[in-house]
């Protein structure tokens, strides 16, 4: 960062004083015919004057077209004592000041770091707070050509996060746009998914979809679950970017090759818009085939778009899939329909019609288990070996579901519940039982167990079913900070130890990093009574070995090292496993 009067200052302080663009300027036409009336002589009063004006501008001397601007006033037959007279009474020296101010603030002893940071952070304000679209569009209609200025802005990531600012509140204004193209064609598309202003350029928004989506295969399930968000809102900005989008990545999700994900990356996306209260139904049909299938379309059409289960519209469904030839699995295997049969089946308050229920259980186990085998775009064979056992999971649990036995009750059942719960669909729905059990502010009230049946049959869901661990964790906070006021302060603490319990079988199943980091979040707040953070350490030491990962250390080890923790259950004692994974950590990892 430079501050000298003597060099070149930094082009958001002032311009180039040295670029001389005179081509691009507006020329002055012609007269195609000679007059006697002098027309040359009020065309060149007309350039003084407008010349003049310009100069008695404050600080013109510093503006880049003060030399063409020179050049067509002498041309025009202008003398050199009104400039130099204007010029001088009108010069501020802002940028000057500017520059020696900053160098005041570093022979005081300020980082120079620090002064350009603080004098970027003034000039954005100030053209955030003064910016006009018509006086920024201008800047083309007048140069005719990209500034210098603005490819060397670029170049700098605080002056691109300021264009993207800019505009999310002029999306219309064309020098914001071509400046989100310039930044793009720089190579800078991974920064912009959160600006709509992209959206109206199919150029630039097909480069950051395809950035984004090669950046969703690669990186992981950490990284989708961070950037998800701000993609799926840019898919969803309009219908143009939402059908591209789709049926984009519906081509590609074709390929053995990530397809998966793809096919993933779709329903989010699908998701995201109907949060939104967008009705996608058309569109998510006409992409999966269904114009094949006329009357499972208009069956499927009339649900998802009420998001509503209807009995005869089940039916239609059933009779199809029942047959001997029946639609395409993916037909109906959309996470909509599959959220409503759940929700319908393992809600305790849901009531659904004996009659109907058993196509609901059907359907239900057709999406879970059915696996077809495609071969060149025709489907070659139907795998239905798992739909009776899914069938029969599914409507036993169902069935002690509807019973709204209590937990001292279900005792008698654990048997069937532990076998049924093999099956991932059983699974799911068992912890969306569980999530409508405890949250009943009477259940643990008139609980008397230790730990609850419900709160029990989460361990053998996070034991059989890697997938669902995400969803057994979301629902162990949300009990975890669930204010039972009804019970004891006591009860209260020890029901909490039973839940932090179920994390730590969570994360003796594999979810490691997201438990430890949610336990070290109530530590950092500073909002989770210091008994609780104490038994979660020392339940976790039982159950922990080494070699242990550097992302587990970082994480785990500020516990173990905290007094108000771990000081009151450190011993003397030869074998103190405290003492011990501290001991190994720091030997095992110098940078800690």
């Amino acid at each position: 960062m430079d501050y000298d009067d003597d060099e070149e200052a930094p082009s958001f302080w002032e311009q180039d004083d040295d670029v001389e663009d005179t081509d691009t300027l507006p020329q002055e036409p012609e007269s195609p015919i000679e007059s006697d009336h002098e027309p040359e002589e009020v065309d060149h009063q007309a350039v003084q004057t407008e010349c003049l004006e310009l100069f008695g501008s404050k600080d013109f001397i510093m503006e880049p077209g003060i030399f063409p601007n020179l050049q067509r006033y002498f041309q025009a037959g202008g003398g050199p004592e009104p400039v130099v007279q204007l010029l001088s009474d009108n010069y501020r020296a802002v940028a000057q000041t500017a520059n020696l101010l900053a160098e005041w603030l570093i022979m005081a002893g300020v980082n120079i770091t620090e002064v350009q940071k603080l004098v970027e952070e003034h000039m954005k304000k100030m053209i955030v707070r003064n910016f006009d679209p018509k006086k920024a569009d201008s800047i083309f209609t007048e140069e005719g050509q990209t500034p210098t200025w603005l490819t060397e802005m670029i170049e700098y990531p605080e002056w691109r996060a300021l264009f993207y600012q800019l505009a999310e509140v002029y999306p219309d204004c064309l020098m914001l746009n071509f400046t989100i193209k310039l930044i793009s064609d720089a190579g800078f598309q991974d920064e912009i998914k959160s600006v709509s202003t992209v959206c109206q350029q199919i150029e630039v928004f097909s480069r950051v979809l395809k950035t984004s989506v090669a950046s969703f295969l690669e990186k992981g399930e950490e990284y989708i679950k961070k950037h998800l968000p701000e993609f799926t809102n840019m898919v969803c900005h309009g219908e143009h970017t939402y059908l591209y989008t789709q049926a984009l990545l519906s081509i590609l999700a074709q390929d053995n090759r990530g397809g998966s994900q793809l096919k993933r990356l779709c329903q989010e996306i699908n998701k995201c818009a109907t949060q939104k209260g967008h009705d996608v139904t058309p569109i998510t049909l006409a992409l999966s085939g269904s114009a094949a299938y006329p009357r499972a379309c208009a069956a499927l059409s009339a649900m998802l778009s009420k998001n509503s289960l209807n009995p005869a519209d089940v039916t239609v469904l059933f009779k199809m899939y029942n047959s001997n030839d029946p639609p395409p699995v993916d037909l109906i295997r959309t996470p909509q329909l599959i959220e409503l049969l759940t929700e319908a089946l393992f809600n305790p308050n849901c009531r659904v019609n004996p009659d109907h229920k058993p196509k609901y259980i059907f359907l239900l186990s057709y999406c879970a288990s059915v696996h077809e085998t495609y071969k060149k775009g025709a489907r070659k064979s139907i795998n239905r070996d798992e739909l009776k056992q899914t069938s029969q999971a599914i409507e036993k649990v169902n069935s002690i579901i509807c019973e709204n036995k209590s937990s001292s009750d279900l005792i008698c059942e654990v048997g069937t519940l532990y076998q049924c719960i093999r099956f991932p669909v059983v699974g799911m729905g068992v912890i969306r039982w569980v999530a409508y059990a405890v949250n009943d502010s009477s259940y643990f009230k008139h609980n008397t167990d230790h730990t609850p049946l419900h709160i029990a049959l989460l361990d053998e869901v996070s034991t059989c079913h890697p997938m669902l661990h995400p969803k057994l964790l979301e629902l162990l906070i949300s009990l975890f900070e669930s204010e039972f006021k009804e019970l004891d302060v006591l009860v209260q603490l020890e029901l909490k130890k039973v839940i932090l319990d179920r994390m730590v079988h969570l994360l003796s199943r594999g979810f490691v990093i997201p438990v430890v980091s949610y336990v070290r979040q109530c530590w950092e707040t500073k909002d989770t009574d210091i008994s609780l953070i104490r038994h979660f350490v020392s339940e976790v030491l039982d159950v922990v070995a080494p070699p242990y990962t550097l992302e587990f250390v970082q994480r785990f080890l500020p516990l173990i090292e905290n007094e108000n923790i771990t000081g009151s259950i450190r011993t003397e004692a030869e074998h103190n496993p405290i003492t011990e994974f501290i001991t190994h950590c720091h030997q095992t990892f110098d940078d800690l």
